[in-house]
C-alpha cells in the first residue's frame, strides 16, 4: 500500500484498502476555523442539537486566523461565535485572538494595521500553528475546513480539507465517508541549488500535471531528495498539493520529522504518541515522475491559475505594482531569512508587505540578530510594510482594509499559495506566485526578477 493507503486502512480499522475503497475513516483531529467554523457549528447544531456535545473536545483545535485585523463588524462577531462554542463546549484547544474568555473581540483600526493586537493565545495561521502546537502527528488522520490543510501532509499524515457540512458531521461522530484517492508518486533527488527554493519544487510538480493533474489524487513525495529538506520546505510542498487539485500530499517519515513533531508535543503538552507509516516495497500509483532538485530553477505560476509556470528569467519584461509575502505557504520563519537575504543592505522599488504566519514567526524575526540588526530591521529598513498581526491578510482577499488586500488591478508577485482571479481582493488585479527569494528579488527591481542575480 501507499502512504495515504496505509494510514486510511488503519483509521477505518481494516488490515488493507485500495484506490476506489469507499470506508469509514475516525479522524484524529478536526480543525476549523474563524470563516468556515460558524457555518459549521451551524451544521453541527441544527443536526445534533442545540445542546449536544462534540465527539471529542480534546480532539477539536479552533484557530482564528483568516478575518481578524479588519474593521467589518460580522468578521469580528465570528471569532466571538467560535469563543462562545469553545466555552459552551469546554474545549481543550482553542487559540483566541483575545486572553478573556469572556470578551469580545474588536479590531481597533486607529491603532494602525502594523502594531502588535492579539492576545497570549493566539495562534496565527491555522496550517502553520498546528504543527507549532503540536497538533500534526505521524500516521494520523486530520481533516480541516480549508483547502490548505493538506500542509500537514509534511508529517507523515494524511491532512485534507473538508466542507461545513461534512465537518459538522466530524464534530458531532469523529468519523466520515470518504474514497481513498489514487497516489501519484513524485520521486525527489539531488539537492536545491542557491537560491531556489521549495516553492520552487511544488511550482515544478503543478507545471508538469496542471492546476487539475491531481484532482482526489494523493501526492506522494518520497527518495533521496527530501533528506535534504527542511520541515518548512516540506510544509510549502504539501500546502500546494490542492492547487493540482490533490486530495492531499504526504512525505515519508524520517529523523527530522521525529525531532520536530517530538519537541513540539513535549513544548505545547499536546498528544505525544504516534505511529508512522513507511514505504510499501510494492506500491501502486497512477503516475509516477522523479524531480531533480538539483536541476530546478526559480520559477513564477502567473496568472490566472498555479498551473502557468515560466522561468523567472523569462519573465523580466513583466512590470510590477506589489510585493508581498506571506500566509501558511510563504510566511514563515524561512521564508523571511531568504527574502531578507536578498534585500538586506537594498531598497525595494514597490509597495512590498511583509506578513508573518505566527506569532511565534514574528518573534523569531524581531529577536534574531544579523549583526546589530534583526531580522525584522533588516526588512523594515528595505522598505518592506511589516505588521506584528501574524494571519491570513490578503492571501484570501478578506473586507478593503485588510493588510496588503489589492483594492485596485494591479499586479502583484506573492509568496503565496492561489492566483485564480480576485484571490488577493480586485477582481481585475493579477497574482504571480513565486518563492520568497524571487519576490524579493522583485520587489528590489520592480519587475520579475531570477534571484540568482542577487544570490552572491
Amino acid at each position: 500500500m501507499t502512504l495515504t493507503e496505509k494510514i486510511l486502512a488503519r483509521a477505518s480499522g481494516k488490515r488493507r484498502v485500495q484506490a476506489g475503497d469507499n470506508i469509514w475513516v475516525s479522524a484524529d483531529v478536526l480543525m476549523t476555523h474563524d470563516v468556515c467554523g460558524p457555518g459549521t457549528i451551524g451544521v453541527f447544531k441544527r443536526e445534533f442539537g442545540a445542546t449536544a456535545k462534540v465527539w471529542d473536545r480534546t480532539r477539536l483545535v479552533i484557530i482564528p486566523d483568516h478575518y481578524i485585523f479588519v474593521s467589518d463588524s460580522l468578521s469580528n462577531r465570528n471569532v466571538d461565535i467560535l469563543r462562545e462554542f469553545a466555552r459552551e463546549q469546554g474545549l481543550t484547544w482553542f487559540y483566541d485572538v483575545i486572553d478573556s474568555p469572556e470578551g469580545t473581540w474588536k479590531f481597533d483600526s486607529s491603532q494602525g494595521p502594523l502594531a502588535r493586537q492579539y492576545g497570549s493565545h493566539y495562534a496565527g495561521v491555522c496550517h502553520s500553528a498546528l504543527p507549532q502546537k503540536g497538533h500534526t502527528r505521524p500516521g494520523e488522520v486530520l481533516f480541516g475546513t480549508d483547502s490548505h490543510t493538506c500542509t500537514a501532509g509534511a508529517f507523515n499524515e494524511f491532512a485534507t480539507g473538508i466542507g461545513n457540512t461534512d465537518a459538522g458531521f466530524v464534530m458531532g461522530t469523529g468519523k466520515l465517508l470518504l474514497k481513498v484517492p489514487e497516489t501519484m508518486h513524485f520521486r525527489l533527488e539531488g539537492q536545491l541549488q542557491p537560491a531556489v527554493m521549495a516553492k520552487d519544487v511544488i511550482l515544478h510538480c503543478i507545471g508538469e500535471i496542471g492546476f487539475d493533474g491531481a484532482t482526489y489524487r494523493a501526492m506522494q513525495f518520497d527518495g533521496p531528495g527530501v533528506a535534504s529538506l527542511s520541515m518548512d520546505d516540506r510544509m510549502t510542498i504539501a500546502n500546494m498539493a490542492i492547487e493540482a487539485g490533490g486530495k492531499n500530499g504526504i512525505f515519508e517519515f524520517d529523523a527530522k520529522t521525529e525531532e520536530y513533531v517530538n519537541y513540539r508535543t513535549r513544548l505545547n503538552g499536546t498528544k505525544s504518541s504516534y505511529e508512522p507509516v513507511t514505504r510499501d516495497r510494492q506500491q501502486k500509483f497512477v503516475f509516477e515522475t522523479v524531480v531533480n532538485l538539483d536541476q530546478l530553477e526559480p520559477l513564477v505560476a502567473c496568472h490566472p491559475d498555479p498551473g502557468q509556470r515560466k522561468k523567472a528569467k523569462e519573465l523580466g519584461h513583466l512590470k510590477l505594482d506589489r510585493a508581498y509575502i506571506g500566509s501558511c505557504t510563504g510566511g514563515k520563519t524561512s521564508d523571511f531569512l531568504e527574502f531578507a537575504r536578498i534585500v538586506q543592505g537594498r531598497r525595494v522599488s514597490i509597495d512590498t508587505f511583509g506578513v508573518p504566519a505566527t506569532p511565534e514567526i514574528v518573534r523569531d524575526l524581531q529577536t534574531t540578530y544579523w549583526g546589530p540588526k534583526t531580522i525584522w530591521q533588516v526588512l523594515v529598513d528595505a522598505g518592506v510594510q511589516m505588521t506584528e498581526n501574524a494571519g491570513c491578510a490578503a492571501c484570501l482577499g478578506g473586507p478593503v482594509d485588510t493588510f496588503g488586500r489589492m483594492n485596485t488591478p494591479l499586479k502583484c508577485i506573492s509568496a503565496t499559495n492561489r492566483n485564480f482571479p480576485g484571490r488577493m481582493g480586485h477582481k481585475e488585479s493579477q497574482v504571480f506566485l513565486a518563492s520568497p527569494a524571487t519576490v524579493a528579488a522583485s520587489a528590489l527591481t520592480g519587475r520579475v526578477t531570477d534571484p540568482r542575480e542577487y544570490a552572491g
